[in-house]
């Protein structure tokens, strides 16, 4: 495979659309000659995108042959590889996710992965994968899937449990750990080495060592992170106290899936920053577009490795990925349920994307299980629109604390996510 067509569902996200654009004409040299689809039914964000690719292509010479459509089912025959970063609504609906629990006295800190908000985000979200999916498996079944939308795990659960396509989540959350690691011990992060393994957004840092001489760090660290300033990540470095692995990828991600979370600060998202961010980021892209703000940001690799799985796999260049988030069918993770989504380093070649063995320190695998427990009964619920099941899964969830606060909820929330929920199984 020297030519490949890449299709990108959601292009127009002005975090991951940007980012995937960044580093494919940054391996300019790799893709030349692919087909890159665009795809977005906001047509205005369609447009921008592809008006951005037309730009670099150019400044690059890149050599892309670029396409654009609304309407996904026009451009995936032939497809090699399927990129998604959807969200529907997402700042408004996240914003309803965190505040409602929160009236009802659910203490938690982000709401989008972990605890009652991961359920909503699962139940609207997963119809529209699967119908992604099954389209894919029309037109493209020999395609992989990389996905960069969440609720990750709850994502490639559904994937693996219900369609034949192949499919990894990409995150940068471990990056997250490996920095922190990094900082605490007042080293440069190339000189430190980790190896990941978890749940995404609750990965442990399982190897921390020396990258020049192979020293293991954490006798280390746990000198170091006692005298280092207290305001620094202390949510996680409790939990490292308590378990002896440093956990990635920050203490509000992490906190999302813990009865004592909030203490990692219960103030949610900035959506108003959030908001504002995306306006100037837009504002900067038609800037760029219009011949007015130079394209050298976007001259550099942005840190998302979908574009390295796709050289890799293109030119058989063997690359280990530091995580991707799998289906562990296969026992990944051999000490996690294999009917789950665990995230671990990944070897890619031209035979495709294969998940490295990982067996988890048991306290590890006991806190995950019970996490995994709650993802599966969150997908039962999604496929199946079931609002007995989503009970259910609230029921289940750590950071729910009151039976009454998640009935009340239920019923709010339902309200609001019901043009998105129906069954699909």
């Amino acid at each position: 495979m020297k030519n490949a067509k890449i299709v990108f569902i959601g292009a127009g996200s002005i975090l991951f659309g940007a980012a995937m654009l960044r580093d494919i004409f940054t391996r300019k040299d790799e893709l030349s000659g692919c087909t890159l689809s665009l795809v977005d039914i906001d047509k205005e964000a369609l447009d921008r995108m592809y008006n951005a690719a037309c730009e670099m292509n150019k400044l690059t010479g890149a050599g892309l042959i670029l396409e654009k459509s609304t309407n996904r089912r026009d451009v995936l025959q032939g497809a090699d590889f399927v990129v998604n970063s959807i969200c529907i609504e997402r700042n408004a609906l996240w914003r309803l996710d965190f505040e409602i629990p929160k009236k009802y006295g659910i203490r938690h800190c982000l709401g989008e992965n972990g605890g009652p908000g991961a359920l909503f985000f699962s139940l609207r979200t997963l119809p529209i994968i699967l119908d992604i999916l099954r389209d894919m498996e029309e037109f493209c079944p020999e395609a992989y899937f990389l996905n960069f939308s969440n609720p990750e795990s709850r994502i490639i659960l559904a994937a693996g449990r219900y369609t034949k396509i192949k499919s990894v989540g990409l995150c940068h959350g471990i990056f997250g750990g490996h920095s922190q690691a990094a900082k605490l011990l007042n080293m440069d992060c190339n000189d430190v080495y980790t190896l990941g393994a978890g749940l995404n957004h609750f990965q442990w840092l399982l190897e921390l060592r020396d990258s020049r001489t192979g020293e293991n760090l954490y006798p280390k660290l746990a000198v170091a992170e006692k005298t280092f300033a207290p305001e620094f990540e202390p949510f996680s470095r409790k939990l490292f106290r308590a378990y002896g692995f440093y956990p990635s990828c920050g203490g509000d991600h992490i906190g999302e899936y813990l009865p004592y979370g909030y203490e990692s600060g219960e103030e949610g998202c900035p959506f108003d920053e959030a908001d504002q961010y995306r306006l100037d980021r837009l504002k900067e892209i038609d800037e760029r577009i219009a011949g007015r703000m130079s394209w050298d940001e976007w001259m550099s690799p942005s840190g998302e490795r979908g574009a390295d799985i796709i050289a890799a796999k293109l030119h058989n260049k063997r690359t280990v990925v530091e995580s991707g988030i799998v289906y562990n069918s296969s026992g990944a993770i051999s000490n996690l349920p294999k009917d789950g989504a665990v995230e671990v380093p990944v070897a890619v070649d031209i035979s495709g994307i294969r998940p490295l063995s990982i067996t988890l320190p048991e306290p590890l695998a006991r806190i995950l299980t019970s996490q995994v427990m709650v993802q599966q009964m969150a997908v039962d619920a999604a496929v199946n629109a079931s609002k007995e099941l989503a009970l259910q899964a609230l029921l289940m969830d750590p950071v729910v604390n009151s039976t009454d606060a998640a009935v009340k909820l239920l019923e709010e929330l339902w309200e609001y996510n019901k043009p998105y929920i129906r069954k699909c199984v």
